[in-house]
């Protein structure tokens, strides 16, 4: 550690005694090369770490990219480090992204009494707290699974049989699936690519491939939105999860980041759904097309039919 500076610091935050010792040499509380020391100690750092900093601040509630500190602390579901910078005089109730404040986002998290509510202070709208649920539900149905390179199409309304229909989808042959099932990279992108799994759930279907991008491709998602809606997830493992939203055969939006939180810019209802599903880019994808799998086998199980799309240019059409 170098003296007065912020020199060689990663992105541990969680060493008290290391980052006390920074500030007693002359680091400043207010910046580092990485954004302000305050809202990454209250992402990444431990509870004592925040309240070293937050002594040391001018304003506990000063904005980075349009958020408090005490946002990062109940976006990432830190209730320790949020009720350090709440003793600390961080104000819960200074709106923020999309007008929402910290504390009224809490209320649609799994700690909703994280703060107390003053008298007058707008707390949910019926719409916000079905919302809420819906995503407590779809998370909880879900779980964990691992996701990483997979490609997927969320697809309101329409059933497997009606997916395969619109995609001429054709039977694949017992032998190859096997294989390919086995060792999917050791197969050439352009034949592996072509192969998709399709179940239907509750709400619509669920198209995936789980070795690659296939899902999410233009000519697929156009042909499968014919008069109604879809979002496609890729699991990049290089770049991260990449979004679309795709209705009745437009794309509206392309490079997305699903489960990528809240960002500036974004729309109550936006930010609503950021905060909801913050790391979980498969529910979301489902909850934006309005899908209710009662778990996670659309993804991870044996789809309800194996289909080979046609060889075409789904970049083109």
């Amino acid at each position: 550690m170098s003296g007065g500076d912020w020199a060689g610091m990663g992105w541990d935050w969680a060493d008290h005694e290391g980052i006390r010792a920074r500030l007693d040499a002359g680091a400043d509380p207010e910046a580092w090369s990485g954004g302000r020391p305050l809202h990454t100690a209250a992402l990444r750092g431990s509870p004592e770490v925040v309240a070293e900093i937050a002594g040391r601040v001018a304003d506990v509630d000063a904005l980075e990219e349009g958020r408090t500190a005490l946002w990062e602390a109940v976006e990432s579901r830190r209730v320790e480090h949020a009720r350090a910078l709440v003793a600390a005089g961080a104000d819960p109730w200074l709106p923020q992204l999309g007008g929402w404040s910290p504390g009224r986002l809490a209320l649609a998290g799994p700690t909703p009494d994280l703060f107390e509510r003053p008298e007058g202070e707008a707390g949910l709208t019926e719409a916000e707290r079905l919302a809420a649920e819906e995503a407590a539900q779809l998370v909880g149905a879900l779980g964990e699974f691992y996701y990483d390179g997979m490609g997927v199409a969320c697809v309101a309304g329409i059933d497997a049989d009606e997916a395969v229909r619109r995609l001429e989808g054709g039977e694949v042959e017992a032998e190859f699936l096997e294989d390919l099932l086995d060792a999917p990279y050791d197969f050439e992108m352009d034949e592996s690519l072509l192969i998709v799994g399709v179940t239907t759930v509750l709400g619509g279907c669920v198209v995936v491939q789980p070795w690659g991008y296939g899902p999410q491709m233009p000519g697929v998602m156009k042909r499968l939105t014919v008069g109604t809606r879809g979002y496609g997830v890729y699991a990049n493992p290089k770049s991260g999860n990449q979004g679309c939203i795709v209705r009745d055969g437009v794309v509206e939006g392309w490079d997305l980041h699903p489960g990528g939180g809240t960002d500036v810019g974004q729309t109550s209802e936006e930010v609503l759904m950021g905060y909801l599903y913050s790391l979980k880019p498969m529910a979301y994808a489902c909850a934006w097309a309005g899908l209710r799998p009662a778990d996670a086998q659309a993804f991870t199980g044996r789809p309800d039919r194996w289909v080979k799309l046609p060889d075409r240019d789904y970049w083109e059409e």
